[in-house]
């Protein structure tokens, strides 16, 4: 089901990579991680709190939202609140039941620290949908849908970016595609399509309608959580003024800039002589009309290209809360 959840899984499947790099020789008062590290504590605070209101969050989507009107979700979960729906068995014991054997692989595949991580949050979840008393918030099904699938993407969402995750599928996906030729997201949105089938087959089509809607909605939540408002855009500019740009970004518009050489392409040589500096910069959506009019006003001919940027890390781009 949930993309971003894939791609954090990925990352810390690369990183679990084995390398060829020496052992870091012993440090004075100790080889441990506080030592390496002077902030592992404050972020190891912020991760366990971003844990806890991701479970009472995605408890609260659904006890109050999609567990009284049957509506499922994908993955681990949405399978989870169909065997409670057609047997009536309890969703806290299906949730950590179904997802155990993931928890297991992603120690093997991943991270023992992820899947720690993991198998904590997944029994917090449990023990929230059996202990809280969530009330009942609406009857409606098309807010139930909405809502219940906005508190459940939070609440996973959340839980990522604290290091972690409440739902196994991506787990297994990751699994079998090493297993097999098909990728990663096919696997899933198999996965999710064999859910949303059985769930109109066994239940009724506009139950398995509005799974699919809080399915989405859940999804475009965990994208808002993991991404924020602000989407980096990365900005090529090729031009014989790259100077004067360089610093109508940095003094300007405030941005870090990154300069390197180049060769321009086109004539009929196929490349001119003369070597042309190239300047890169990563800037939020709403800078990107200020950027044209500033480098249009400094060189017409300039060229540039734009893609998104998915994620950045240090440089002089405004951080994200609570990351």
């Amino acid at each position: 089901m949930l993309i971003p959840q894939l791609m954090f899984l990925n990352k810390l499947r690369k990183s679990n990579t084995p390398t060829s790099l020496p052992p870091r020789p012993p440090q004075p008062g100790g080889d441990d991680e506080t030592n390496a590290d002077p902030n592992w504590l404050r972020r190891q605070i912020t991760n366990t709190l971003l844990m806890v209101v991701g479970v009472f969050s995605a408890g609260f989507g659904l006890e109050s939202f999609l567990l009284p009107s049957g509506f499922l979700d994908g993955g681990v979960t949405g399978v989870s609140l169909l065997v409670t729906r057609i047997f009536h068995l309890p969703l806290p014991v299906l949730i950590v039941v179904l997802n155990l054997p993931f928890v297991l692989m992603a120690w093997r595949q991943l991270d023992p620290s992820v899947a720690i991580r993991t198998l904590l949050g997944i029994v917090g979840l449990a023990i929230v949908l059996a202990t809280v008393p969530f009330p009942i918030v609406t009857s409606d099904k098309l807010l139930i849908s909405v809502f219940g699938g906005f508190f459940l993407g939070a609440g996973i969402g959340l839980a990522m970016r604290g290091g972690g995750v409440l739902d196994g599928t991506e787990i297994m996906a990751i699994y079998l595609s090493k297993k097999s030729s098909a990728s990663v997201g096919d696997i899933i949105l198999v996965f999710n399509i064999l859910i949303f089938g059985v769930a109109a087959w066994v239940l009724s089509i506009e139950t398995a309608l509005y799974s699919i809607l809080a399915y989405l909605s859940a999804a475009k939540t965990i994208d808002f959580v993991i991404d924020g408002l602000e989407e980096y855009t990365g900005v090529t500019i090729v031009s014989g003024r790259s100077d004067a740009i360089r610093r109508m970004i940095t003094e300007k518009l405030g941005r870090g800039a990154t300069v390197y050489n180049g060769k321009r392409g086109f004539g009929t040589h196929g490349q001119q002589p003369n070597p042309i500096d190239i300047v890169f910069t990563v800037i939020t959506r709403l800078e990107i009309s200020q950027l044209k009019t500033e480098v249009e006003l400094i060189d017409r001919q300039a060229f540039m290209v734009m893609h998104s940027v998915k994620d950045t890390k240090g440089g002089m781009i405004k951080k994200r809360p609570l990351h």
